[in-house]
């Protein structure tokens, strides 16, 4: 089906377990890969994002089991990537394609990373300069600063600090952590500029100490990172995501609720969980468990500005949101969703105008200002997980969405629209 047709939706209430975080979920299978020792890994994703991670790890001889209801058994190579050719598609997972660029960077063999064509428009050069600086030998098969991308064998000399920007994405910081470790010796990591998205840092650094590397840290600068090797946990259980968790939690506070979602709670490592100090900044009831979270509410939302850099994808949620507020509402330092999926910030100010709202887009941040009344809309998804998931909570303004190519929500969470429908009283 090319779109998915929404009637208006008087209220939100029930609950819904959430997939398994797609953040956590291929950093742990990537760490179960390069480990020494056989992990077993329950309740990872099943979505499009670690699909292609899970193909390339079998590509480069890693011996994965099928997930079953004992979690999926994932044989570590000790450091050492079986295969030393391998050519690797990864969609438009950035969550593998960031981390599998410097992995590979250091495993000596020959290797090509190729994506979708918008994953070929998400800069990588800042990585890309950083693994230069110490040795590495990639090449840009099309555009410079941008994949796909060629790595051969190099030699690699560690005697000054690995030096990283990190004002445009956090992931490329996290692919170097995640690959040092196998480089034999200790490191350092300097980071250029001011670090966005931090709380995404933090999984890193949380699943690395899981694995038994420890990364010591001088505030958000400078990472000192030991060189001796992953070592299975033996078995890991991944949480829910907490950024799929924000669209329930939102349509609880605007469409009554109560929502609680299961499998993420107070007890999560994602950064994502602090959308609910979002909720209730605009006047939401919100409840918490170590593993779950209820969020209801009732008339109006209190308008919203406030800095969101550190939680980008639920900050999008953040955005619908500001839809059903008392006035005009302002999210800043949101410059990172311009090289996401798609540019967010053009694709959320253009969609939000079709059901009615003004919008002001900035180079970093977007005032959006609430419909009069909201108008029906079919909205352009931009093969973007995130704009389609958004997007549905428009139904509850009232009026009739359509949601354009539906099935992108693959990427993070397939089973999206039939649970959020077994959730919706229409009007």
């Amino acid at each position: 089906m090319d779109f998915l047709d929404l009637a208006p939706i008087a209220r939100v209430a029930g609950a819904a377990t959430m997939p398994g975080s797609k953040s956590i979920s291929n950093r742990v299978l990537l760490l179960s890969a390069l480990a020494r020792g056989a992990t077993v890994v329950h309740d990872a994703l099943e979505a499009d994002d670690t699909q292609v991670m899970l193909a390339a790890l079998r590509a480069l001889g890693i011996e994965v089991s099928p997930g079953s209801s004992a979690g999926m058994r994932v044989r570590g190579c000790a450091g050492k990537i079986p295969a030393r050719s391998a050519d690797l598609f990864l969609g438009n997972a950035g969550t593998a394609f960031r981390p599998l660029t410097a992995v590979l960077a250091l495993a000596g063999g020959e290797y090509r990373l190729s994506g979708v064509p918008r994953m070929h428009e998400r800069p990588i050069g800042d990585l890309v300069a950083a693994l230069r600086g110490i040795g590495a030998r990639v090449d840009y098969l099309g555009l410079e600063g941008f994949p796909p991308l060629a790595i051969h064998e190099g030699r690699h000399t560690l005697e000054t600090p690995v030096r990283v920007r990190g004002d445009v994405s956090s992931q490329f910081l996290t692919a170097l952590l995640i690959a040092l470790p196998l480089a034999g010796q200790d490191s350092v990591i300097a980071v250029d500029g001011e670090l966005i998205s931090r709380p995404y840092v933090e999984i890193t650094l949380n699943l690395m100490r899981r694995f038994g590397v420890e990364v010591a840290r001088d505030g958000w600068q400078s990472f000192r990172v030991p060189g001796t090797g992953y070592a299975s946990p033996g078995e890991i259980h991944v949480e829910g995501d907490a950024s799929s968790a924000s669209y329930f939690l939102a349509a609880g506070a605007i469409g009554g609720g109560p929502v609680r979602v299961l499998g993420v709670g107070g007890d999560s490592i994602q950064g994502d969980v602090r959308f609910v100090e979002v909720l209730e900044r605009m006047g939401a009831k919100v409840k918490m468990g170590p593993n779950w979270i209820e969020a209801s509410g009732g008339g109006r939302l209190r308008a919203l500005e406030a800095d969101l850099n550190h939680i980008p994808d639920a900050a999008m949620t953040a955005a619908i949101m500001a839809l059903f507020a008392d006035g005009p509402s302002t999210l800043r330092n949101i410059a990172s969703w311009r090289v996401k999926e798609t540019d967010r910030l053009a694709a959320m100010a253009a969609e939000l105008r079709k059901v009615g709202a003004g919008v002001e887009e900035g180079a970093d941040y977007l005032r959006v200002t609430p419909p009069a009344r909201f108008l029906p809309a079919a909205i352009d998804t931009y093969d973007d997980h995130r704009m389609a998931m958004c997007f549905s909570l428009a139904a509850l303004g009232g009026a009739p969405i359509r949601i354009n190519d539906p099935g992108c929500v693959a990427k993070t969470f397939p089973e999206y629209f039939g649970v959020l429908a077994k959730l919706v009283t229409e009007k």
